[in-house]
């Protein structure tokens, strides 16, 4: 397999995810498809010679993202082969059942070894910015801001993030040391809340700190050890409110403002009223985990 083009590579840094983790990701997912063998339907049945132009097209209406992942695929499969690959929609835009959102010229065999790579991936990330962009629509006006969580498949996390962001959503932690979370299980082991607290800032003088709780009187131990974030789990939107009244008393009299985070059992349809409680951020692991893909096909449109 061949490098992507000098133009998909500087599109995947600009996008700010590693080129280099999407060659390696790409050519391992090729490799499997292969398992060690050859494509050997579409090189029985297809010339060698032959060549065609083919479009990737959407089936239902969505949010695009990973445009670029299924040019590496092509360009890496093809290789100096392809003689076009011409993107007709750009990565979250919204798109409309029968949309063309790609062209590419390429030998048709080589074409077809890549179909599936190309669209498992395609279709797979456009789902999570498609699922990302509903719940972004249902909070909109509100103020608060749909986050990710770390519940992702393992090996595609920076390309799952990056869809979010395609959808309208925003990243919480790339990972464990970007941000400290002590959840339920750490302040167990901890000994408490204070004690969680005051070993991870002995540790990281300037690192943010986020605490879980799941009762307003948590909240308060959380306030009093002085987290600048607070993860209000499994809490009724009455909670959420009486925990942004607390915050507000709270900033009142220490003059320090505490970002509050909805998470757990949240629903699409329960979305707004999160939203409209105050909280300034909602946390969804299932736009991650659990979205279905967007249907997109790849068509072979011309025969060279």
């Amino acid at each position: 397999m061949e490098l992507p083009s000098t133009t998909t590579i500087d599109r995947i840094n600009a996008a700010g995810i590693k080129a280099d983790y999407v060659i390696e990701l790409v050519r391992n997912t090729v490799l499997e498809d292969l398992d060690g063998g050859i494509d050997v339907t579409s090189v029985a049945t297809v010339p060698e010679s032959q060549r065609s132009i083919a479009t990737f097209g959407s089936r239902a209406a969505g949010c695009l993202a990973g445009i670029d992942i299924a040019a590496a695929v092509i360009e890496m499969v093809c290789g100096s082969t392809v003689s076009s690959f011409e993107r007709l929609r750009s990565d979250g835009d919204r798109v409309e059942a029968g949309a063309v959102l790609a062209r590419v010229e390429a030998p048709t065999q080589l074409l077809l070894t890549a179909e599936r790579s190309a669209l498992n991936l395609l279709c797979h990330l456009s789902g999570i910015a498609t699922a990302t962009s509903q719940w972004v629509d249902a909070v909109a006006g509100t103020g608060a801001v749909i986050r990710d969580t770390r519940k992702t498949t393992p090996g595609l996390r920076a390309l799952e993030k990056y869809a979010v962001r395609c959808g309208g959503g925003q990243n919480h932690r790339m990972s464990l040391s970007d941000a400290a979370l002590i959840k339920d299980n750490h302040i167990v082991a901890a000994g408490g809340v204070s004690e969680a607290f005051a070993l991870i800032r002995k540790m990281a003088a300037t690192l943010p700190i986020e605490i879980e709780v799941d009762t307003l009187d948590q909240l308060q131990l959380a306030l009093s050890a002085g987290a600048d974030v607070v993860l209000l789990d499994n809490m009724t939107p009455d909670m959420m409110r009486s925990a942004v009244a607390i915050c507000a008393e709270h900033k009142a009299t220490s003059g320090r403002d505490v970002i509050l985070e909805a998470s757990g059992g949240l629903t699409l349809g329960s979305a707004r009223a999160v939203a409209e409680t105050g909280v300034h951020f909602i946390s969804v692991g299932g736009i991650t985990h659990s979205s279905p893909i967007l249907d997109i096909g790849l068509d072979l449109q011309t025969i060279v």
